[in-house]
């Protein structure tokens, strides 16, 4: 059995992965509750272990309701879901010595999505594996 991956989801108001590093850079990140529409961030933060290393990992990330059922926005072409499709890939650097993980990231900016009140999980796949976060968009101030 392979050894699992780290992850961790973040959501942030704006973020941009650096693949060379696996490095994130974030704007606006931890938060929980948002108000619609506003544009957003999820972050994948991955610690691949050394023995899979120098492999790509597939993804997808899915925005589901609070009965975990994907969302469906209305467009121009009928309803569609929100989701994306990416890969992260740690490559072992010469200098990390044996046995130590490898940072990998993926961002994914999200335009502004008229949700209404209520729960929200994006929904992580890859490597086999599910990650969830949370997060509760309010009513408008009046």
């Amino acid at each position: 059995m392979a050894t699992p991956l780290e992850i961790q989801l973040i959501l942030c108001d704006a973020a941009q992965a650096d693949p060379a590093s696996g490095k994130v850079h974030m704007l606006g990140a931890g938060w929980s509750r948002i108000f619609s529409p506003m544009t957003h961030a999820v972050v994948v933060l991955a610690k691949v272990p050394w023995d899979r290393a120098d492999q790509r990992f597939s993804l997808t990330l899915t925005l589901r309701d609070q009965d975990g059922e994907p969302v469906r926005i209305a467009t121009h072409d009928g309803p569609r879901g929100v989701h994306s499709k990416g890969a992260i890939r740690a490559n072992r650097p010469g200098k990390v010595p044996s046995g130590d993980p490898i940072d990998a990231s993926f961002a994914l900016n999200v335009s502004p999505l008229p949700l209404a009140p209520g729960h929200y999980d994006w929904h992580l796949e890859i490597a086999g594996e599910t990650r969830t976060t949370r997060f509760t968009v309010l009513a408008p101030l009046q």
